[in-house]
């Protein structure tokens, strides 16, 4: 005999998407069960119930859960469909079973990015609530007629730069280096939070023009204990990352 599960979770165990997103989907009117439309907490038969989403029925919906760990290239864009035909992160992994990115990391970054069809694990990386960390090695320049000292930097980061209606800040910095005449600057920054472009607009906003970004690690994982070269993917297990 099939167990009830809620509506949400069993969108988000089929891949589709996180259980956030599904019960903005279920709000929405975009998900019918036997032909009628969703509610929130509602309950299902995975076994007999027929679920759609935008009038596609949702096949398989208990597949293997697959993880890749991803070192994304500079140029290649880590959304999963783009109009302009990029190359994207999900063209360097298996296309079959269909997998999504966790998070961003835009085209002039590099780095860790995580490519699961798992809709929970997607959820609990991304959302700040859950503060799992992220971090980054940046390299950035002063702005011409900028006079920065890191001790002033890192205080900035640390305490928090309103940006678009947003505080962002960082968690911690680490390594922290700084060129001679304090023109260049090298430092980890640890972030749990996930804002467009997060680190770029802070450096922007204090006077930084960022030259590389690179994500080294998320939550457990580590780039360097993977040991991938860019554009490389290695198979992980989800104990790897929480």
């Amino acid at each position: 005999m099939s167990e009830l599960i809620r509506l949400n979770k069993y969108l988000s165990e089929s891949g589709i998407c996180s259980r956030r997103k599904a019960d903005e989907h279920i709000l929405a009117g975009l998900v019918l069960v036997n032909g009628k439309r969703g509610e929130l907490g509602q309950k299902i038969n995975s076994e007999k119930d027929n679920v759609t989403i935008d009038g596609k029925e949702i096949n398989n919906i208990r597949k293997k859960f697959v993880y890749y760990a991803l070192y994304k290239p500079i140029g290649v864009i880590s959304t999963a469909s783009d109009e302009a035909g990029r190359k994207s992160t999900i063209d360097l992994v298996p296309k079959n079973p269909r997998v999504y990115p966790v998070g961003r990391l835009d085209k002039n970054s590099e780095g860790l990015i995580i490519l699961t069809n798992d809709g929970e694990l997607t959820q609990k990386i991304t959302h700040p609530s859950y503060e799992h960390e992220k971090e980054y090695f940046v390299i950035a320049t002063a702005q011409k007629g900028k006079d920065l000292g890191f001790e002033n930097i890192s205080k900035r980061f640390l305490n928090g730069i309103s940006i678009e209606g947003q505080l962002m800040k960082a968690d911690k910095i680490t390594n922290c280096q700084e060129s001679q005449n304090k023109h260049k600057f090298y430092f980890n920054i640890i972030i749990h939070t996930g804002f467009n472009r997060q680190i770029r607009k802070m450096c922007d906003k204090i006077g930084l023009e960022v030259t590389k970004l690179k994500r080294i690690r998320i939550g457990k994982l580590t780039l360097d204990k993977l040991n991938l070269s860019a554009g490389d993917y290695e198979i992980i297990k989800r104990h790897d990352i929480m």
